[in-house]
């Protein structure tokens, strides 16, 4: 058994309280739930009681505010790691998610190529750990990237940009090729670009 220690409001809804167990932050609940289940500090509590009356009670709000986070397209993680700031137990955050996925409402596979799309200026390895950084699994990002072929000649165009009011000196195209390195670019693509650059085409 365990003991709650602490039952104050949230700063943010004042209908809603924050419950800590054994001195350490648990979960959030409706007020009107903690009266009905006359929760209080110093009460002896099985954990898995408490998972029960969140997820009775609160589910379908969670749900919801699952559904209005995902106005933009988000991954699985980001939506966990949002329900669980909103204090929601593993058990709620389990049956929301099987929800999302069940309708599809999820899907980080989607979410890659939608990402990929949108970015640009960015190569394969500076996407992925964008990708990595979001809650991606490592599996779903490569079998997406895998389709995805670096544009030589958009790395050319960001060659060229780097370059431009710079000297044409052998040290200036190092930095460039670096450059593009730094921006995720596979190292031969990126040598591509510096083996194709056009020193005439540069603006002095």
């Amino acid at each position: 058994m365990s003991e709650i220690t602490l039952i104050e409001p949230q700063k943010k809804d004042k209908l809603r309280c924050n419950v800590y167990v054994d001195g350490r932050f648990y979960c959030g609940i409706k007020l009107e739930v903690a009266v009905r289940y006359c929760l209080k500090v110093g009460m002896q509590i099985d954990l898995k009681k408490l998972d029960e009356i969140q997820l009775e009670t609160e589910k379908s709000q969670a749900l919801d505010k699952a559904l209005n986070y995902l106005s933009a397209i988000k991954t699985k993680r980001q939506v966990r790691d949002y329900l669980e700031k909103k204090g929601y137990t593993q058990a709620v955050i389990m049956y929301v998610m099987e929800r999302l996925e069940y309708y599809n409402y999820v899907d980080d596979e989607a979410y890659c190529r939608a990402y990929i799309n949108c970015v640009s200026g960015k190569g394969k390895r500076a996407i992925e750990a964008e990708l990595l950084k979001r809650g991606v699994e490592r599996s779903v990002i490569s079998s997406v990237l895998d389709e995805v072929v670096e544009d030589e000649n958009e790395v050319s165009a960001i060659l060229k940009k780097y370059m431009r009011g710079k000297e044409n000196s052998r040290e200036n195209l190092y930095k460039g090729f670096k450059y593009l390195l730094s921006k995720g670019f596979a190292y031969d693509t990126a040598k591509s670009a510096l083996d194709s650059y056009d020193i005439d085409d540069e603006d002095n």
